[in-house]
């Protein structure tokens, strides 16, 4: 059995009682270095499989390989399991293998920053990475266009890093060119662990502010507003 289980943002209240429970029945935990730290003070008696950023690959095939050899196994991504996760990489690699194969969805950061923040994605809204490892960035650029050309809530996942210090500022003045400056827009570092922090601020002054990868920023639409220092897009019920 192979269960590919997202668990959330990290803390042991964001987890599902579903994902919970595979990570118990499990033999091993497989899983990116800093997520398999998250777990470990939760699990401490399980065996764990780690591999660092850009190694997933090699994490699915041994997680797959270990399910063949009939242990049970839990696959863990943060967040959802199916955004930005190793479910579909997974499917990929097992197709045609006689193997079963569970998904345990998770709560992902779109969700949980957005209730940190107050109602960022009460009406239509579009989740899009700034990672280009694996999207050229012109494809980014275009997505980032048409989402705001379409007036939708954006929430950018992987908005910066050592490598694109600059993309979140390059994402800001794509979505200018279609919305206010004063565009109410907010982000949260470190969703549900230790040292969350959050910020709720204009689509100009988010240009200059200083993210990483473990920060998730939400760009709210033309109807976005503040309402008792929470950031929110009513869905116009009371319209």
């Amino acid at each position: 059995m192979l269960f590919i289980v997202g668990f959330g943002a990290g803390g042991e209240t964001g987890m599902t009682l579903e994902a919970r429970q595979a990570i118990e029945q499990s033999d091993v935990i497989a899983g990116y270095t800093v997520y398999v730290e998250l777990l470990k003070p939760m699990f401490p008696n399980k065996e764990y499989f780690i591999t660092p950023m850009r190694k997933e690959k090699e994490r699915c095939i041994w997680a797959i390989e270990m399910a063949k050899q009939n242990k049970t196994v839990a696959l863990v991504c943060s967040g959802d399991s199916g955004v930005y996760g190793m479910a579909s990489l997974v499917l990929e690699l097992a197709k045609g293998e006689d193997l079963e194969i569970k998904i345990i969805p998770g709560v992902t950061a779109a969700c949980s920053g957005a209730a940190v923040l107050g109602a960022p994605l009460s009406h239509d809204f579009a989740v899009i990475s700034l990672s280009d490892l694996l999207t050229p960035w012109e494809l980014i650029e275009k997505r980032l266009m048409y989402a705001a050309m379409g007036d939708f809530v954006i929430c950018i996942y992987n908005p910066s890093s050592k490598k694109r210090a600059d993309y979140l500022k390059k994402a800001c003045k794509i979505v200018l060119q279609y919305q206010s400056p004063d565009t109410i827009c907010g982000y949260v570092k470190n969703i549900g662990r230790e040292g969350e922090e959050k910020n709720i601020l204009s689509l100009e002054q988010l240009q200059e502010a200083q993210l990483d990868m473990f920060t998730t920023v939400y760009i709210g639409n033309s109807q976005t507003v503040m309402i008792d220092g929470r950031m929110v897009t009513p869905r116009g019920y009371l319209l």
